[in-house]
Protein backbone atom coordinates (compact mmCIF):
# COMPACT_ATOMS: atom_id res chain seq x y z
CA UNK A 1 0.00 0.00 0.00
CA UNK A 2 2.68 2.45 0.76
CA UNK A 3 4.51 1.93 -2.34
CA UNK A 4 1.28 2.44 -4.25
CA UNK A 5 0.36 5.59 -2.45
CA UNK A 6 3.68 6.91 -2.93
CA UNK A 7 3.52 6.45 -6.99
CA UNK A 8 0.42 8.06 -7.00
CA UNK A 9 1.76 10.93 -5.40
CA UNK A 10 4.44 10.74 -7.56
CA UNK A 11 2.76 11.01 -10.31
CA UNK A 12 0.39 13.73 -9.40
CA UNK A 13 3.06 16.11 -8.27
CA UNK A 14 5.02 15.28 -11.82
CA UNK A 15 1.47 16.25 -13.36
CA UNK A 16 1.60 19.58 -10.88
CA UNK A 17 5.25 20.72 -12.24
CA UNK A 18 5.04 19.25 -15.85
CA UNK A 19 1.11 20.80 -16.58
CA UNK A 20 -0.62 22.60 -14.21
CA UNK A 21 1.06 25.73 -14.39
CA UNK A 22 0.46 25.94 -9.98
CA UNK A 23 2.19 28.21 -7.58
CA UNK A 24 0.40 26.03 -4.46
CA UNK A 25 0.34 22.23 -3.85
CA UNK A 26 -1.43 20.72 -0.95
CA UNK A 27 -0.72 17.23 -0.25
CA UNK A 28 -3.12 15.63 2.47
CA UNK A 29 -2.70 11.79 3.82
CA UNK A 30 -5.03 10.25 6.07
CA UNK A 31 -5.19 6.97 7.67
CA UNK A 32 -8.82 5.75 8.76
CA UNK A 33 -9.34 2.28 8.50
CA UNK A 34 -7.65 2.99 4.71
CA UNK A 35 -5.59 5.18 2.93
CA UNK A 36 -6.92 8.74 1.63
CA UNK A 37 -4.43 10.56 -0.47
CA UNK A 38 -5.66 13.89 -1.90
CA UNK A 39 -3.41 16.21 -3.65
CA UNK A 40 -4.96 20.10 -4.70
CA UNK A 41 -3.34 22.43 -6.92
CA UNK A 42 -4.18 25.99 -8.22
CA UNK A 43 -3.12 25.68 -11.77
CA UNK A 44 -4.82 25.63 -14.76
CA UNK A 45 -7.04 23.17 -14.24
CA UNK A 46 -7.16 20.21 -16.87
CA UNK A 47 -9.51 19.80 -19.87
CA UNK A 48 -12.65 17.45 -19.13
CA UNK A 49 -11.42 14.39 -21.49
CA UNK A 50 -8.35 14.36 -19.16
CA UNK A 51 -10.17 14.24 -15.97
CA UNK A 52 -11.39 10.53 -17.40
CA UNK A 53 -7.74 9.50 -16.58
CA UNK A 54 -6.94 8.69 -20.42
CA UNK A 55 -3.29 9.53 -20.18
CA UNK A 56 -0.85 7.34 -19.53
CA UNK A 57 0.08 8.55 -16.10
CA UNK A 58 -3.04 8.69 -14.94
CA UNK A 59 -3.68 4.80 -16.83
CA UNK A 60 -0.35 3.88 -14.42
CA UNK A 61 -2.04 5.38 -11.08
CA UNK A 62 -5.41 3.81 -11.54
CA UNK A 63 -4.15 0.37 -12.28
CA UNK A 64 -1.56 0.48 -9.37
CA UNK A 65 -4.54 1.60 -6.89
CA UNK A 66 -7.32 -0.72 -8.50
CA UNK A 67 -4.97 -3.54 -7.88
CA UNK A 68 -4.95 -3.11 -3.97
CA UNK A 69 -8.73 -2.38 -4.26
CA UNK A 70 -8.71 1.41 -4.51
CA UNK A 71 -10.05 4.22 -6.42
CA UNK A 72 -8.69 7.19 -7.94
CA UNK A 73 -10.43 9.98 -8.99
CA UNK A 74 -9.17 12.92 -11.35
CA UNK A 75 -11.51 16.22 -10.61
CA UNK A 76 -11.44 19.57 -12.43
CA UNK A 77 -11.81 22.08 -9.25
CA UNK A 78 -13.78 25.00 -9.74
CA UNK A 79 -12.31 28.38 -10.28
CA UNK A 80 -9.20 26.35 -11.47
CA UNK A 81 -7.17 23.52 -10.46
CA UNK A 82 -6.83 19.93 -10.12
CA UNK A 83 -7.60 17.54 -7.32
CA UNK A 84 -6.31 13.77 -7.04
CA UNK A 85 -8.47 11.46 -4.54
CA UNK A 86 -6.77 8.17 -4.23
CA UNK A 87 -8.43 5.74 -1.75
CA UNK A 88 -7.23 2.56 -0.49
CA UNK A 89 -8.15 0.36 2.19
CA UNK A 90 -6.57 -1.09 4.71
CA UNK A 91 -4.40 -4.63 3.96
CA UNK A 92 -5.86 -7.42 5.54
CA UNK A 93 -3.40 -9.43 7.64
CA UNK A 94 -3.64 -13.38 7.44
CA UNK A 95 -4.65 -14.54 10.78
CA UNK A 96 -6.05 -11.35 12.42
CA UNK A 97 -9.19 -11.88 15.03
Amino acid sequence: MSLAAFRVLQEALNNVVRHAGATRVEVTVRFDGGLALTVDDDGVGMPEADARGRGMGMIGMRERVRALGGTVVFEARPGGGTRVRCALPAPSVAGAR
